[in-house]
Formats: C-alpha cells, sequence, structure tokens
C-alpha cells in the first residue's frame, strides 16, 4: 500500500520541454502548490517512439510520482495523452485523478469556422484528434498538420532546425485565422510561430486549460485575478525554455 500525503501536489509529465508552458500555468494560478516535473529525456521525443515503449515510460513516471507524494497527475504531452491516459486512470483513479492534454479544438471551433491544428504526426494521424474535431468541430473546416521534427527542434533548442520546421509547416497551412498548437512544445516557439503565419493569425492552447483543470481535481483555488483564456499568446514563449529555471517546483528524470 502506498500512502497519499496530504500536501497539496501535483505532477506534470512529459518526455522534456513541454510540461513547461503548463507548469508556468499551475505557478500563475497557485503559486504555493508543489509542483513535481517529471522528465525523460533519455527516450525523448515520445511522439516517434512505440506507443506500447511510451506507456511503460508513463507508467513508470507515474509510479514515482505517487511515491513523491502526488495527489494528481498532469499528462503535459499530446502523444501521452493519446496513449496512456486511459491505462492509467483505470490504474490511479479515482485515488489520484489523471489529467490529460487535450487539443484546443473545442474553442478554436466555437470561434472560428476555418482553422489548422499543429500537431506531431503521431497526433496528427490519430483516431483520438479526428473524434475531437468530429465531435466538436463537425460543422466546421479544419486542416490538419502534421510536423515531424518541430517537437524534437524545440527540445534541443535548434534555431535552425525550429525554424526550418515552421516554415514547413507555415508552407501547408492555408490562410486561417487561427491555429491550434496541438504539442504541448509548440507554445515555447509562439513568437517564431506568430512571425511566420500572416499577421493577426490566432493560436490557441492547452497549456491554461491543462493547468486550471489540474487544480480543479485538486481542489486548489486559482487566483482570481489572473482572467481566464484571454489570448496571452505571449506568455508561453516569453517564459523559460529549461526546466532547471523553475526554481520552484522538484525535478524528478526517468
Amino acid at each position: 500500500m502506498h500512502s497519499v500525503s496530504t500536501e497539496k501536489c501535483v505532477a506534470l509529465i512529459d518526455s522534456g520541454k513541454g510540461l513547461l508552458p503548463t507548469a508556468q500555468w499551475i505557478h500563475r494560478l497557485a503559486p504555493d502548490l508543489r509542483v513535481l516535473l517529471m522528465t525523460d529525456p533519455a527516450g525523448s521525443p515520445w511522439g516517434e517512439r512505440d506507443p506500447g515503449d511510451v506507456v511503460e515510460r508513463v507508467f513508470a513516471m507515474a509510479r514515482r510520482a505517487r511515491d513523491a507524494g502526488a495527489q494528481g497527475i498532469a499528462l503535459a504531452c499530446n502523444t501521452a495523452s493519446i496513449v496512456a491516459r486511459e491505462p492509467l486512470r483505470d490504474q490511479f483513479e479515482p485515488r489520484i485523478p489523471i489529467i490529460a492534454t487535450v487539443p484546443a479544438v473545442k474553442p478554436a471551433a466555437q470561434r472560428f469556422d476555418h482553422f489548422a491544428v499543429w500537431a506531431t504526426e503521431t497526433t496528427a494521424h490519430s483516431d483520438y484528434l479526428a473524434d475531437l474535431v468530429q465531435v466538436f468541430a463537425g460543422t466546421k473546416q479544419v486542416d490538419i498538420v502534421g510536423s515531424h521534427g518541430l517537437a524534437d527542434a524545440i527540445e534541443h533548442a535548434d534555431a535552425d532546425r525550429i525554424e526550418a520546421a515552421v516554415r514547413d509547416a507555415v508552407s501547408r497551412t492555408p490562410r486561417v485565422p487561427a491555429v491550434v498548437l496541438g504539442c504541448t512544445h509548440y507554445p515555447l516557439v509562439a513568437d517564431v510561430i506568430a512571425a511566420a503565419l500572416p499577421p493577426g493569425t490566432v493560436l490557441l492552447d492547452s497549456a491554461e486549460a491543462v493547468a486550471r483543470q489540474a487544480l480543479r481535481r485538486l481542489k486548489v483555488p486559482a487566483d482570481a485575478s489572473v482572467a481566464e483564456f484571454s489570448d496571452d499568446a505571449a506568455f508561453a514563449a516569453a517564459g523559460v525554455r529549461d526546466a532547471a529555471e523553475l526554481t520552484w517546483a522538484e525535478h524528478i528524470v526517468l
């Protein structure tokens, strides 16, 4: 049997830097919450690994999070959310809630009749994303744009590869009023993406929504002075680019 600490604590799981936007939102909304950052640099990027291997890695990290006192686990990774969310929920809920990252298709469809979704190849070709589009944007025009190398380039802070991958994605994106950033790494280069797209293109991501859902599941109040979903597109891009800079968090490497 494993005891669960009474101290409020959330663990964020990702292969690497993709958890940074959600982590920054959690700290912005609840600066006193204990946060565990769980990363797997040896296995990154998960989007290019066998799904079964990703599930095993996520389970190993979730067990370590539980043993470290996490009362909730947020999968701050689209790939992990697609392949591991249900097995994790079967294993850990209701004792430890599992919060998955969902591409911001629903809010995009509520605001726009036509938009694009940028994602890793794994997410872009997943039934999960197709179902999201069908359920929440069935009457809208949605263009899915898969990127093979952007997340990996961001993980390794390779500016040339980032710019090349962004240019490639832009070349395959029709002119749309909005782009959903369907990988948790992408908000880290929101400034680069925005500069490459036509002026005025709105970028939407899931980091704030995941952070707020994690706080709700842990029954931790969010700072009421922070306006909800206010198109703060520059927030993540202006933030840190390395988990080591988040000195208020605890870091655990698989």
